[in-house]
């Protein structure tokens, strides 16, 4: 078992529970916390005993999303030689595995950024009750085209559009009104009501559970390639207005955009 500092794992009969645990910051991942998250996933994967996970966060929040300071505020040449804010670091977890077993994301205060990546990338979500999600990159300079891609496969409508373009926050209602989140729930019901969902896929057959999953994982990890490699060539993470919108925020002040 990997050593973490900034995840909780543990397995429970055949379900693993793994928790963000970063909540003095809100779970905000910086590099260490999405090598770990990887990290955990492959273990969980390879686990002959473990056939479900629930990936939480603890504290108020599932995730606010990216450590600003360490990942935006690199310096320019670290940008350039990792090719963007977040490196190597971008929670690969779920497109790397091999025997494909469903996760389950149980959300709740923010799911922001890198944490609405990561819960876009589980199978199944459960939200607590006015849980905010948030597509943060737009107005961080850097656009989200994977991300676009995930909202608009499981929502199919322009409502990805809206919030990919505008970058406005949106309930968990909301996004359960989209086909986004599979249920919303009271906060005290969040983990129970993901162990229901969970005990339910362990009543079938764990290759046809997993055949379910591979596929609809492959459709979306195609369609995100495709939307990656296009949005690497731009190097948005290289603009001015990259940079503005870190220090904009750092210094707790409206940015200033100059479209450069």
């Amino acid at each position: 078992m990997p050593d973490f500092e900034f995840i909780l794992y543990e397995r429970k009969g055949k379900i693993v529970y793994i928790t963000l645990n970063r909540p003095q910051i809100l779970n905000a991942v910086n590099d260490q916390l999405a090598r770990e998250v990887n990290e955990a996933f492959f273990e969980f994967d390879a686990d002959p005993e473990a056939c479900v996970a629930i990936l939480s966060g603890a504290g108020r929040a599932f995730s606010s999303g990216a450590d600003v300071k360490q990942r935006q505020l690199r310096p320019r040449e670290e940008l350039i030689r990792l090719g963007g804010p977040a490196g190597r670091g971008s929670g690969e977890g779920l497109g790397s595995t091999v025997n494909w077993k469903p996760v389950i994301a149980a959300v709740h205060g923010y799911v922001l950024g890198a944490g609405y990546g990561m819960a876009m990338g589980s199978d199944l979500i459960v939200a607590a009750e006015g849980t905010r999600f948030q597509i943060r990159e737009v107005q961080r300079g850097i656009g989200a085209p994977g991300l676009w891609v995930s909202t608009w496969f499981w929502t199919g409508d322009r409502f990805a559009n809206e919030v990919g373009i505008t970058g406005r926050m949106f309930t968990a209602e909301e996004a359960h009104q989209h086909g986004m989140v599979n249920r919303v729930v009271p906060q005290d019901k969040l983990i129970s009501t993901a162990e229901e969902l969970a005990e339910e896929i362990l009543k079938n057959p764990p290759l046809s559970v997993r055949a379910s999953v591979r596929v609809t994982r492959w459709y979306v990890r195609e369609m995100q390639r495709v939307a990656n490699l296009y949005g690497q060539g731009l190097k948005l993470h290289l603009t001015e207005d990259f940079h503005e919108s870190a220090m904009a925020f750092i210094e707790k002040r409206t940015p200033v955009f100059h479209g450069r």
